[in-house]
This record gives C-alpha cells, structure tokens and sequence, in this order.
C-alpha cells in the first residue's frame, strides 16, 4: 500500500485545487478558500475526498496520482467505491468471511459417513454442503475418504 505523501507548504493538485499540510491536518484550498481537512494519518478520509474530487469533476485522477504519489490502482478503487456506495463506503465496516462450514461436528459426521462407504457426493448433500468444501477439506487432510478395496 502506498500511503500518500503530504509535503509541507501549498501544493497544487489542480490549477484551482491544492492543499497544505499544518499541524498534523490536511487542509484543501478552492483557491485561497480553505474546503476540507482532515488528519494526516486519516487514509480512509483522504480517499473519500479526493475520491469526491474526481467524481464532481474538480480533478482528473490523474492529478491526485502527481499530487500524492499515489498508485493507479488504489485511485480506481477508490473512485469506484464512492459512485457505488457514495462517502459512507470509505467508513463502512468490512465483510469479513463468514463462519466455518467444516465445524468439528460437520467434520465427524464426514468422516463417519466416509467410513461407512459414502461417495463425495452423497457426504455434501447429506450434510449440506458445497462438495467443493468437502473437496477442499480431503485435499488438505482434515477429513480422510476411506478408499474401497476392489478384489
């Protein structure tokens, strides 16, 4: 992650749009007009509103790569963010993966069904599962498919 670079003094983003790092702030100039500030270490805030000036049209994105030596990718990102979900996708908590699907009982009832002699297949369906985990789980060695012996 390349976090962005905050020199002192005015700097420009656009010919009307620049900012000024002062105690630790941020603060956005419209002008002489001062429009916006936030804290220095404040990554999220700082994607929103630079986010902002490039969907209300006040900079390319490309100025706020030159401006803070920020990636590409990490402006189109946070460009697309703001159209889909507007300044409160920035402060959103993150959706994390859910609950395990292979719990311990999950797991016994697996193996007890493999032991018995079922097939993949009719172990998922059985418990309700993808037969991709099931796949998953046999292939790290967390559940052990008893093999038939063919004579």
């Amino acid at each position: 992650m390349h976090f962005p670079i905050f020199p002192s003094g005015v700097r420009s983003i656009t010919s009307s749009i620049s900012f000024k790092k002062e105690d630790g702030k941020i603060v956005y100039f419209d002008w002489q007009m001062p429009i916006f500030t936030h804290d220095e270490d404040d990554i999220k805030t700082f994607r929103m509103f630079t986010s902002q000036l490039c969907v209300n049209g006040n900079a390319k994105q490309v100025d706020i790569i030159r401006a803070f030596g920020v990636t590409k990718n990490s402006v189109l990102r946070s460009v697309k963010l703001f159209r889909d979900k507007g300044p409160a996708g920035f402060y959103a908590k993150r959706k994390g993966r859910g609950t395990s699907v292979l719990t311990k009982d999950v797991k016994e009832q697996a193996q007890r069904l493999f032991s018995e002699g079922a097939s993949k297949s009719d172990v998922a369906q059985k418990l309700g599962i993808k037969p991709n985990t099931l796949s998953k789980a046999l292939r790290d060695g967390r559940i052990h498919e008893v093999k038939k012996k063919s004579f």
